[in-house]
């Protein structure tokens, strides 16, 4: 169970804030239900309600500093994303960014930057599907990793090039 206050990882919200464990006064919900209402970190315009009995299935608790921390040192151990075909990225896309797991948002980031550099030097042009993941994945992962270092996510980049660098 998430406690208020806790910071959490929630399905296509990215990194969110528990303001509150409530109850919804909406015609048609069961008034008895327990709530999760969130915040998105970087949407500060968006609340999320998730239920408390099924959250475990589109909720995870954000990485801590010290995961943060190991996590980035382990990045050049993290391999590419195995791809069959141009027919089928989309669908890999999706499984990936569906994980929920700064691994395998990170796996999306390495496959598609060296995608990216592959069709650059062979003048093709950058696909519309691999610009759009590549934010996707990295705003996600930027994002749970601002908030667990206590960082603006636009220093994020900087930050793990520079602890990798020192390697």
């Amino acid at each position: 169970m998430f406690e208020i206050g806790d910071h959490v990882v929630c399905g296509n919200n990215g990194i969110c804030s528990v303001q509150d464990i409530t109850t919804l006064n909406i015609s048609g919900i069961d008034k008895s239900r327990k709530y999760y209402l969130l915040k998105p970190v970087f949407l500060s315009a968006s609340t999320v309600y998730i239920p408390v009995d099924t959250a475990d299935q589109t909720m995870r608790k954000a990485v801590s500093k010290e995961e943060a921390i190991t996590f980035i040192h382990s990045i050049p151990g993290i391999p590419l994303i195995p791809l069959a075909g141009e027919k089928t990225l989309e669908k890999t896309y999706k499984e990936y960014m569906h994980q929920n797991s700064c691994e395998a948002w990170l796996m999306l980031i390495k496959t598609i930057y060296l995608r990216k550099e592959t069709r650059i030097s062979k003048g093709c042009k950058v696909t519309a599907l691999d610009s759009r993941y590549f934010k996707l994945a990295e705003d996600f992962l930027y994002g749970e990793l601002a908030v667990a270092l206590d960082k603006p996510r636009n220093e994020i980049r900087d930050f793990i090039v520079e602890t990798i660098g020192k390697e």
